[in-house]
């Protein structure tokens, strides 16, 4: 059996493999052409597309995130290759600690006080019961589903929205388009955690966030593509002029690294962090890979990706 890795610091993902499948040959995709090709499994995070054109008996691909967007949009992809995904692999604890750090930077005015910082000026701001700071989710799959949770069990109301129903303790779950339409009308900060498809594709447009409460804000540690950025700036304002939303922590862009001159880098109501929200722990996500392969090797059935859906 013949695994070959690509992602950033392949190396320790390579000895940890080699570790739990001492049967296999594990390689990194940095490893000659005529010895990485003909592998059994990929293990990759945005995978170049000759690599993906290079194999022609895999049995399974291996994304190493939990966004499977770019994979699916390689050319070379092959179609009849069975595709899992990471599914939380630690990941939804980090997810949740940057989601409710943004929750409470806008609910415990940290915002006004870094502005109030800049004139000397002192002035604490009124805080106000967490029962009137309604949070939404966009998007409940495993981490959206675990950052709900998190943020309901710190005290927050939280609204969860999917396009079909779901259910979760102490989560008022919405779907379809008029339970987004109720949820973006109540809810003082709502965070995105939905996939890159087609149908969420620019899902917060410019209709849709002037739907959202007079000062509420925008938390997206999700996909850069699922916000219309031009919109965003528009809804924010600026100094002399302030739009009807009161500010942005975005982790996530439809270019990325973000360009210099783009103007979210100096908006004085945005924070901007470079796609840091959720790295994937390495322990928990071999464990998940070493899994998957095994049970790909038994046979076993598995929750695959489907193209189609792009999740």
């Amino acid at each position: 059996m013949k695994v070959v890795i690509h992602i950033d610091d392949s190396a320790q993902w390579q000895a940890a493999l080699e570790k739990a499948l001492p049967q296999a040959t594990v390689l990194t995709s940095d490893a000659p052409e005529d010895e990485r090709k003909n592998a059994d499994y990929l293990a990759v995070w945005k995978a170049p597309e000759h690599l993906l054109q290079e194999q022609s008996q895999l049995k399974g691909i291996i994304n190493l995130g939990a966004g499977v967007d770019y994979l699916l949009k390689t050319p070379g992809l092959p179609s009849d290759v069975p595709i899992v995904k990471l599914r939380d692999a630690g990941m939804g604890e980090l997810m949740a600690d940057y989601v409710l750090y943004g929750v409470l930077h806008f609910y415990r005015s940290m915002d006004r006080y870094a502005t109030q910082q800049q004139s000397a000026t002192w002035k604490p701001q009124a805080v106000p019961e967490k029962t009137q700071w309604p949070v939404g989710v966009l998007g409940l799959g495993a981490i959206g589903s675990y950052v709900a949770t998190h943020l309901s069990q710190a005290g927050f109301p939280v609204l969860g929205w999917s396009r079909s129903p779901k259910e979760i303790s102490g989560v008022r779950c919405l779907h379809g388009d008029k339970g987004l339409d109720e949820l973006l009308g109540q809810v003082q900060s709502l965070v995105t955690i939905l996939p890159d498809t087609a149908a969420t594709e620019g899902i917060l447009n410019a209709e849709r966030l002037a739907k959202l409460p007079e000062g509420a804000s925008v938390i997206n540690p999700g996909r850069g593509s699922l916000i219309d950025e031009q919109a965003l700036l528009d809804a924010l304002g600026e100094t002399n002029k302030p739009g009807h939303l009161r500010g942005a922590l975005l982790d996530v862009f439809c270019e990325e690294p973000l360009p210099t001159n783009h103007p979210l880098w100096q908006h004085p109501s945005v924070l901007v962090t470079p796609h840091m929200a959720a790295p994937t722990p390495l322990n928990d996500a071999i464990d998940q890979v070493i899994a998957y392969i095994k049970a790909f090797e038994a046979g076993e059935s598995l929750a695959t990706i489907s193209p189609e859906a792009g999740y």
